[in-house]
């Protein structure tokens, strides 16, 4: 997959300043703030930065964590996982595999079939809605 590499100033003038702190700085949304956070529409969520297709709505469901979540991410969305120690405790991080923007954590406390919860910012999605 090529990568899709762009200076701090081509994401902030392409992003919201939340979609910067949070995709391009590995921030965190406030709990129960998101867009998406209560959406269960019919359709795919893409990478906010670049575009890329990432989890069906089929896949998410309420966690209760006031973040968007999903129990698995599409086939071909080949997200990374890398370790995260930051803020103390040692978390798995989730990012774009095509423009690396941070896109949340993953967890071993979802739903069947996985028994994963894929905890996402909102501000690192967009919705594209399924054609009817």
């Amino acid at each position: 997959m090529d990568k899709i590499r762009k200076s701090d100033e081509e994401w902030q003038a392409q992003l919201s300043d939340e979609q910067y702190r949070v995709t391009r700085k590995a921030g965190t949304e406030a709990p129960f703030s998101g867009e998406y956070e209560e959406h269960f529409d019919t359709g795919r969520y893409a990478c906010i930065c670049c575009g890329h297709e990432l989890f069906g709505s089929d896949s998410k469901f309420n966690a209760g964590c006031g973040w968007p979540s999903f129990h698995g991410e599409l086939d071909d969305a080949e997200i990374v996982q890398r370790f995260d120690d930051s803020h103390g405790m040692r978390r798995v991080e989730l990012l774009c595999p095509k423009c690396d923007a941070h896109l949340g954590h993953i967890f071993p406390d979802g739903p069947p079939p996985t028994g994963t919860r894929y905890c996402i910012n909102s501000a690192s999605l967009k919705f594209l809605e399924e054609d009817n």
